[in-house]
């Protein structure tokens, strides 16, 4: 067993080999152990000014040093924070953590909640912590990671949003009352990111619960979506959820659509699943056709083709960290390298550039302290060790507490042409902004553990291999164990049989080299059939043909804020700023 499971974990490592970056031949690489705790320092200035002004709220107004409540009142940024606060190595304060969560946060609740940024924030925080507690010191319970407190508060959190995607489409409402499930008039437009952004949450959750539902929307949701592109292969950015029908026909690789694409990467990685990768790879056919130009890439009519918008979105800058997980290292570095030139032009990247006139968009000008570049920078440093990448990193822990430290924390930048301020820290800064700064600097983190090392845990449903790597992050930064999915398998024919896994195990040793060759051959997103069962390669397709049929489910919704969107630019749906 522990073969097949590190071959799984070595899918994302084959895919970003490690390289040690080394300053350049005129030694002028930023210090990275300087930076490092620089960064530290961010974090903690901008933490301990939440707990002390904010908390119990769910993100810190740093410039009233007072909080609020955001996104429906779970003491957010607290969960957001907390396998950050492992990531940079404090235990003491994860566990204390801990045990406030399970006192403080109750999901039964009179609030409407962003389906989305439920899911991304606290389902996923809450699993990634679950699953880093026993590394993090906490005492587990019996049956640790099929069960334990901070799950249970995840599974609570994710059958909350289930009543949204009962429409007759599967794709889901945008938000949900946690009390009373989805509000009668609740509108049915929601966007492509809050259909197709649930399978690594969702699937994990159904791996270490046993309850299927959850991967099952999830999967429908990603079909859906998949089934309405265009004939030139194509997703808009809103859909009505009950109808089906396109109402913002923007297609691009920003806002309203960018986690969809970034879920079938990772949903391929996490799960073995060759179908989502094929569907990733036709999108990014038809994307590098219609949507680039000159490495940047900009809005089109999805039906045509034809340009309209030819504006860089500060969510798009991801794309290059994606690109560097299927291999596309080359394109990934030039497109990289175009938004590192906005960032040098402002000291951030605003919302809105316009390509053609290269400079900000009308009330777009805001940097409200977003990670997209700086993840990008991480994954892209991992795979090349180009110093280049040390540098943004550089340049943002300058540009950051330059013009966004205040004295309780740190200041969304209101306009980046003349620094002002809005009373606003998200909780993504503690999230991602800093930890992949912190990632970007410290590379022998246990996040970057190449397989070389693992811990092995035994679990009522057999053995399993938990921290040798490959962790899958959320697109809020959370990282999910991909070995996690293999440990607890609930359903009866899922269920090791010890008399299976020994014949399996010691028949796949004798064969283990025909079986990495095949393997190899055979392609990296294979899925396995019995998660966590290892399949010698004679009997793999006689498994795959007992697999359970997947059980037809409603599907997702959009994300973040309560749908206050309006039309504008030429079409483009907008959140309206809160």
């Amino acid at each position: 067993m522990p073969f097949r499971l590190l071959i799984s974990l070595g899918l994302l490592c084959a895919l970003l080999p490690l390289h040690h970056g080394a300053p350049g031949p005129d030694g002028s690489a930023p210090d990275r152990a300087h930076y490092r705790e620089r960064v530290k320092a961010m974090f903690y200035h901008a933490y301990d000014s939440y707990l002390e002004n904010a908390f119990p709220f769910d993100e810190l107004r740093p410039l009233t040093c007072d909080g609020h409540d955001t996104w429906g009142s779970f003491s957010l940024t607290l969960i957001d924070a907390l396998d950050t606060l492992l990531i940079l190595g404090n235990v003491s304060e994860f566990q204390r953590v801990v045990e406030v969560l399970q006192d403080n946060v109750d999901f039964d609740i009179d609030v409407n909640a962003s389906v989305f940024e439920t899911n991304i924030r606290v389902v996923g925080g809450l699993l990634s912590a679950h699953l880093l507690s026993k590394k993090a010191g906490v005492e587990v319970e019996a049956g640790w990671p099929c069960s334990g407190p901070l799950l249970r508060m995840a599974e609570e959190a994710a059958r909350k949003l289930l009543p949204a995607f009962q429409t007759p489409t599967g794709m889901p409402y945008g938000t949900v009352n946690l009390l009373h499930g989805v509000n009668p008039g609740e509108t049915p437009v929601t966007c492509t990111a809050g259909i197709g952004t649930f399978i690594v949450e969702f699937a994990t959750l159904s791996s270490l619960t046993g309850d299927p539902v959850f991967e099952d929307v999830a999967r429908v949701a990603l079909m859906r979506l998949w089934e309405s592109r265009s004939d030139i292969g194509l997703v808009g950015n809103h859909i009505d959820v009950l109808t089906g029908k396109w109402v913002a026909q923007d297609a691009g690789i920003g806002a309203g659509v960018d986690s969809y694409f970034e879920y079938l990467v990772k949903g391929a990685i996490l799960l073995q699943d060759k179908k989502l990768m094929a569907m990733f790879l036709e999108y990014n056919k038809a994307i590098r056709n219609y949507t680039r130009f000159d490495d940047w890439y900009l809005w089109v009519q999805m039906y045509k083709g034809t340009v309209s918008m030819p504006v860089f979105q500060s969510l798009e800058a991801y794309w290059p960290g994606l690109q560097s997980l299927i291999g596309d290292i080359d394109n990934a570095m030039r497109t990289f390298l175009n938004y590192y030139t906005v960032w040098k032009q402002f000291g951030g990247l605003p919302e809105f550039y316009n390509i053609p006139q290269g400079y900000t968009v009308e009330k777009r000008e805001g940097y409200p302290l977003r990670p997209e570049l700086i993840e990008s920078a991480m994954y892209l440093y991992r795979a090349t060790g180009d110093p280049t990448l040390l540098e943004l990193g550089r340049d943002a822990v300058e540009s950051i507490e330059k013009i966004s430290k205040v004295e309780c924390g740190f200041a969304t930048i209101k306009d980046l042409r003349d620094h002002k301020l809005d009373n606003r820290m998200e909780s993504f800064f503690l999230a991602e902004t800093v930890k992949y700064l912190y990632l970007l600097f410290d590379p022998t983190n246990f996040i970057h553990n190449n397989g070389s090392t693992f811990d092995t845990v035994i679990t009522p449903y057999g053995e399993c291999i938990l921290g040798a790597g490959g962790y899958i992050f959320n697109t809020e930064a959370h990282p999910i164990d991909p070995a996690a999915l293999h440990c607890c398998q609930r359903l009866k024919e899922e269920q090791w049989e010890v008399e299976d896994l020994m014949r399996e195990f010691y028949s796949l040793k004798r064969n283990r080299s025909k079986f990495q060759k095949k393997t190899m051959s055979s392609g990296p997103w294979e899925p396995p059939t019995r998660p966590g069962t290892l399949l010698s390669p004679e009997n793999h397709d006689q498994a795959r043909e007992r697999k359970p049929a997947k059980q037809k489910v409603p599907l997702l919704s959009c994300p973040s804020q309560p749908f206050t969107s309006k039309l504008a630019l030429l079409g483009q749906v907008f959140l309206d700023s809160s």
